[in-house]
């Protein structure tokens, strides 16, 4: 998001077209897809537990409840071995493997929309 997103001011600024709906999701069973919608749907649940604090609370690193940040990392390690099994070291490593998946999956959009396919 960092990497490819525009920024308003000092502030990120968010597109579907630009951030998430060209963002490499691999292939996953249907075990897996359980796996992430039930983590993701954990922390909804975990969020509701602070019905006090707004979005910009929850989510100050400073303030973060212990019990969200540890369902955002569960989801985190959940996502992350879609990719490959191994964990990334860093940021670094796991932005050049994305841009890599990128890469194929538009090298592969191009190629197939020359043969009148969309995929």
């Amino acid at each position: 998001m960092r990497t490819v997103c525009g920024r308003l001011e000092s502030r990120f600024n968010y597109s579907a077209t630009i951030v998430y709906n060209t963002f490499p999701w691999p292939n996953a069973s249907s075990i897996q897809k359980k796996e992430i919608e039930s983590l993701s749907e954990k922390i909804l649940l975990v969020r509701e537990n602070f019905p006090q604090k707004t979005l910009a609370q929850l989510y100050d690193p400073d303030l973060m409840p212990a019990e969200l940040l540890e369902a955002h990392q569960a989801l985190d390690v959940a996502v992350e071995k879609l990719y490959r099994e191994r964990p990334f070291k860093g940021s670094s490593e796991r932005l050049e493997h994305l841009f890599k998946l990128y890469e194929k999956l538009t090298s592969n959009n191009s190629d197939n929309q020359a043969n009148g396919e969309l995929w």
